[in-house]
């Protein structure tokens, strides 16, 4: 049996289990039209009758959903503290949400996640620079001195995630973990992107680090290169 459409699913989803919430949201990979087999719904409900905001996962419609349910307030702190780790997931997901129903209330929420997307995440101040610089520097340096595969493997993995962080907010840029690292890299810059792929992607298969520490030289080199000798926290 072939599965319903997304949108159908979702509006059957909501007439089942929200029918008189104040509105409805449809947002997720297949929004954006990159679906794959495994993808799920995600739906974001907003409803003034629930007490606090929650999620739930369901199989329904021969479809994984991960349902989020927020009243008229309790979405907000979940943009801020999305906003403060500069990982905008909650915006991100109302911003580009297709309208499944809605009394009035969607436009004014959209509006405002998408302001937050724009303006982008707070400025590093020169203190954290530094921090993030030492340790980059410290996982660089234990990347380079390894010579145990195993451990040098996950070595690569901090090592990329610490990379695609500094050069991202250092140019206040929104950030991202998992395949979201690669989507942020992209929207910030996609020729270094390929340049990142493909130094760690010759990592992996090769074992050969060297466009790995050459890319990251690159990366720091504006902020005065490795940082070790003289870093100093909390004394």
């Amino acid at each position: 049996m072939n599965k319903d459409n997304p949108m159908e699913a979702a509006q059957k989803f909501i007439q089942k289990y929200f029918p008189s919430c104040n509105g409805a949201l449809l947002a997720g990979s297949v929004v954006r039209g990159e679906g794959t087999d495994t993808s799920d719904l995600d739906i974001i409900i907003f409803d003034e009758t629930v007490p606090s905001s929650y999620r739930e996962s369901f199989i329904e419609f021969d479809w994984p959903i991960e349902v989020f349910v927020h009243n008229a307030s309790s979405y907000k702190p979940f943009f801020e503290t999305d906003r403060e780790r500069a990982q905008p997931s909650m915006p991100r997901m109302v911003s580009e949400g297709i309208i499944l129903s809605d009394d009035g209330v969607i436009e004014a929420i959209k509006k405002e996640a998408s302001e937050l997307l724009n303006e982008g995440p707070e400025k590093w101040s020169e203190e954290t620079v530094q921090i993030k610089r030492y340790f980059l520097t410290d996982t660089l340096d234990d990347f380079v001195g390894c010579s145990n595969r195993a451990e040098e493997i996950f070595i690569a993995n901090t090592l990329a995630e610490l990379l695609s962080e500094f050069v991202l907010r250092t140019n206040c840029h929104w950030i991202g973990t998992s395949k979201w690292i690669v989507r942020s890299l992209k929207a910030f810059d996609e020729g270094f992107t390929n340049q990142f792929v493909e130094a760690f992607d010759t990592y992996y298969k090769t074992g050969d680090k060297r466009e790995v520490i050459h890319l990251v030289g690159i990366v720091m080199e504006p902020f005065g290169g490795r940082l070790l000798e003289g870093f100093s926290l909390g004394k």
